[in-house]
């Protein structure tokens, strides 16, 4: 593949949340009609893509992530003929289309499974993964979910349990089984013919475990807060098994049926590091990965934006990597990462930053507002791992939050009817119709930032090179032929001394003058 076809290297991804983007019928629910209607804003962003998360036919216990038809469109979010809608107005903007394909479970009401739990002969079977009880009753290994308790329910139709690493509304697929590889491919075709450009794989390394269901060992207790029996055990068995890559390498020969489509991984666990570099094994299995270096990061340190770009070298045999500082699943960057007080501040050094990381970058919708964490009450929550785990484990809802069109209209310019989850009073401030008539907002410096990362080739598709500096200032070079910048972070509230000798900057927020740096400021420079 060349590198003219390689539209991703170096792009910028928009993550669109449908729930939480723009509701069009005024159920208070995001919809594709309501994405469709707002896509010329997206591509003002001077982004390459938008990656949806899960829209199709779901009973929503996970919030489309447990999908009972992988080829239709939810109704709450559309039809087949509102997809292939936003596809086309997306492709004449253009932008690509990225969807995700959960392929590692489904949903218990999927008639597949359906089917597998009626009987341990019939067509479906073997397309999940079951097993027999202990002696004593107990469950066949002692694997825990994620969303915690046993990965394993007791199925009394089938008279076996089923293996769920999620929620039990979540049954594993036996992605093993060649049948279940050849429907999921036959799926991604679909989605394929049907014009997206390419593929998040949700949690693709929970896709196959060991099969002699051996039990995991404890984890050692390093002081971090245990939230869930999952976090008792290292996850050597239940997940990451060797024999994904093969399954990998006939997803990218599929791929390559199509030409410049694009593959990227999600990719979490212990050994993330490892599996996301086997995964993208250049030319032979996936184009990229992302981790979750910031995600789920407390704070945003030089040493933390060191380690993550060092994983990543510029040699032949090392994928390319992916960047994401926020998602649907983790705590907004912002509310982890500055107190209050600087909020605006930092918003700003950290786009600077995300536009000069190598690699492919991902904004999460609202991303380029500043939208913070809401705090969401109990009686509000919808999301099913903060329930169960109340009141330790932070609620993804906080971060999954309605977005902001118009602040002094009755729902905001994101419904007409009730939204789904309170938009949170900071965020409504933080509209996009105020930061539109603002040319000092983060919404035009996130335009600028990302313009600027594709006018320069050393920012889209360079090596990038550390420099050495006091330890708490970030700074690195992005080098493509004869263009060579310097990149320099502020990342803490202090003011740094610090003379770039021989350095002109191009681009800079926050304050640097006279041989320092001030907190949380950043800065592109140049030769001369």
């Amino acid at each position: 593949m060349t590198r003219a076809a390689e539209w991703w290297r170096g792009a910028a991804i928009y993550q669109i949340y449908p729930r939480s983007f723009a509701d069009s019928n005024g159920d208070g629910i995001g919809d594709l009609p309501g994405i469709t209607q707002h896509l010329d804003y997206v591509a003002s962003l001077s982004v390459d893509a938008i990656w949806l998360s899960p829209f199709f036919t779901s009973p929503m216990a996970d919030f489309g992530y447990d999908v009972a038809d992988y080829r239709d469109v939810d109704r709450i979010f559309g039809t087949l003929a509102d997809f292939d809608a936003l596809v086309e107005r997306a492709h004449a903007l253009d932008l690509k289309v990225i969807i995700d394909q959960v392929w590692s479970h489904s949903s218990d009401q999927h008639p597949w499974f359906a089917d597998s739990r009626s009987s341990r002969d019939g067509a479906h079977a073997d397309w999940y993964v079951w097993a027999d009880a202990k002696p004593d009753g107990s469950p066949p290994s002692n694997w825990q979910s994620v969303f915690g308790g046993p990965a394993w329910t007791w199925d009394a139709r089938r008279g076996q349990y089923y293996l769920h690493n999620f929620l039990k509304q979540q049954p594993q697929l036996n992605v093993r089984n060649p049948a279940v590889q050849d429907e999921l491919l036959d799926t991604a075709r679909f989605w394929l013919d049907r014009g997206v450009d390419g593929f998040r794989l949700d949690a693709i390394n929970f896709a196959m475990h060991d099969p002699a269901l051996t039990d995991n060992p404890p984890a050692p207790d390093d002081g971090s807060p245990r939230t869930r029996p999952f976090d008792f055990q290292l996850h050597r068995y239940n997940q990451s098994h060797a024999d994904i890559l093969p399954f990998l390498e006939r997803v990218r020969a599929l791929m390559d049926d199509y030409g410049a489509r694009f593959t990227v991984a999600e990719v979490g666990g212990a050994e993330a590091e490892r599996e996301m570099k086997l995964f993208t094994l250049p030319g032979r299995r996936l184009d990229s990965a992302y981790g979750f270096d910031f995600l789920y990061a407390d704070r945003l340190t030089a040493n933390v934006v060191r380690s993550a770009m060092a994983k990543w070298p510029t040699t032949p045999d090392t994928g390319w990597p992916s960047w994401a500082f926020e998602n649907h699943d983790a705590p907004r960057a912002v509310s982890r990462w500055a107190p209050p007080e600087a909020h605006d501040a930092f918003a700003r050094m950290k786009l600077l930053l995300l536009a000069t990381l190598r690699g492919n970058i991902i904004l999460y919708n609202g991303e380029e507002l500043g939208l913070g964490q809401v705090d969401i009450p109990f009686e509000a929550l919808q999301d099913p791992e903060a329930i169960a785990n109340w009141p330790l484990t932070l609620s993804r809802d906080g971060a999954r939050t309605p977005m902001p069109w118009r602040r002094d209209e009755a729902g905001h310019g994101f419904t007409n009817g009730t939204p789904w989850l309170p938009f949170g009073d900071d965020n409504i401030g933080r509209a996009i119709d105020v930061q539109e008539g603002d040319p000092r907002s983060l919404l035009h410096w996130t335009r600028a930032m990302l313009d600027l990362r594709n006018r320069h080739p050393a920012l889209r598709g360079g090596a990038l090179i550390p420099v050495e500096t006091p330890h708490e200032l970030l700074a690195f070079e992005r080098v493509e032929g004869d263009e060579r910048l310097l990149c320099a972070f502020n990342l803490g509230g202090d003011t740094i001394e610090w003379t770039p000798a021989g350095w002109t900057p191009i681009v800079s927020t926050g304050s640097i003058d006279g041989g320092t740096i001030g907190a949380w400021s950043g800065m592109i420079a140049r030769r001369g």
